[in-house]
């Protein structure tokens, strides 16, 4: 157990942290849009693995990594347009539209990665590399960990303040939490709510898509049925434990991943304790940050509720 502590373990274990939020952070981000526009989609599950699914078949047909991550983001928008129709237009209930979803991608995946494979050796491809940041990547420790890391890492950074700006420094994000308090103020100043929620769902499942073609592209060289392994839920409990505010949903992200990682190192260091007890701290800490948060919550007030006029 003593190896965790070593110098070059823990600033191995902290840069994997920030490696593996990546996948995490576009998913919650891209939802605490989508939600705080009144829309509960519980289908981000599903909409990372159809992104995961899209660019490993782009990029193994294709051999461009950059045109898999656009299929990615495109795979996203049209399950987003899927969520949206059925929640916005046909006002079906979310949780169960958002679990229709994730059961649907889930068998779409794997029979369509079967027709893809079948006779042949699955394919792989190069994923994405580190990108130092010159001059930021020599800092001691700090270079290694934040500097050196694959380049949608840095954008999905970058996008929790960009997504903090238009959510409270714009009119379209004063507009977009209204829905999520009280879309008839909008309706009455003749403001269409269903066109402003699609663009909020749009958005939240193009990132979240995006964050699925990273798990593909920045982790692996092939997919495998089960490679969201409840990433998509994390970003979910990651909102709610971060009271639906960007910097929030940045720390909850942060303990998941960091768990994350703990687990692969134990697993790599041959720590003699079973490394699935690792495995589950990540799930075990996000029931428990929901017992102690949800009290304090900052969920929006007509959130899962559909808007009749």
């Amino acid at each position: 157990m003593g190896d965790l502590f070593q110098e070059a373990i823990l600033v191995s274990i902290l840069a994997g942290t920030v490696r593996i939020m990546t996948p995490i952070l576009f998913a919650a981000i891209g939802e605490l849009v989508t939600q705080r526009a009144g829309i509960w989609n519980m289908g981000v599950e599903g909409t990372m693995l159809m992104g995961a699914f899209i660019a490993y078949v782009v990029a193994t047909a294709t051999g461009s990594i950059w045109i898999a991550v656009l299929a990615a983001m495109l795979a996203g928008g049209v399950v987003g347009l899927l969520t949206a129709f059925m929640t916005a237009t046909m006002r079906v209930d979310h949780f169960i539209t958002g679990l229709g979803i994730n059961l649907l991608i889930s068998g779409l995946t794997l029979y369509w990665f079967r027709i893809y494979i079948k006779g042949r050796a699955q394919p792989t491809f190069e994923g994405f590399e580190n990108v130092p940041i010159p001059v930021l990547s020599s800092i001691p420790y700090l270079g290694e960990i934040l500097f050196t890391q694959r380049i949608l890492t840095y954008v999905a950074f970058l996008s929790v303040p960009a997504i903090w700006f238009l959510l409270y420094r714009t009119r379209w994000g004063l507009e977009l939490r209204c829905l999520g308090e009280n879309p008839k103020a909008l309706d009455i100043k003749g403001l269409s709510v269903v066109r402003r929620q699609y663009t909020a769902v749009l958005i939240g499942s193009i990132m979240t898509g995006l964050g699925g073609g990273f798990l593909m592209l920045g982790f692996s060289d092939r997919f495998l049925a089960d490679i969201t392994a409840g990433r998509g839920w994390l970003a979910i409990v990651a909102i709610i434990a971060g009271r639906w505010m960007p910097r929030g949903v940045l720390a909850a992200v942060a303990v998941f991943a960091l768990l994350e990682s703990v687990a692969t190192h134990v697993q790599v260091l041959g720590v003699d304790i079973p490394h699935q007890i690792f495995l589950a701290l990540p799930y075990v800490a996000s029931i428990v940050l929901l017992m102690m948060l949800r009290s304090k919550s900052g969920e929006p007030r007509r959130l899962g509720i559909p808007y009749f006029r």
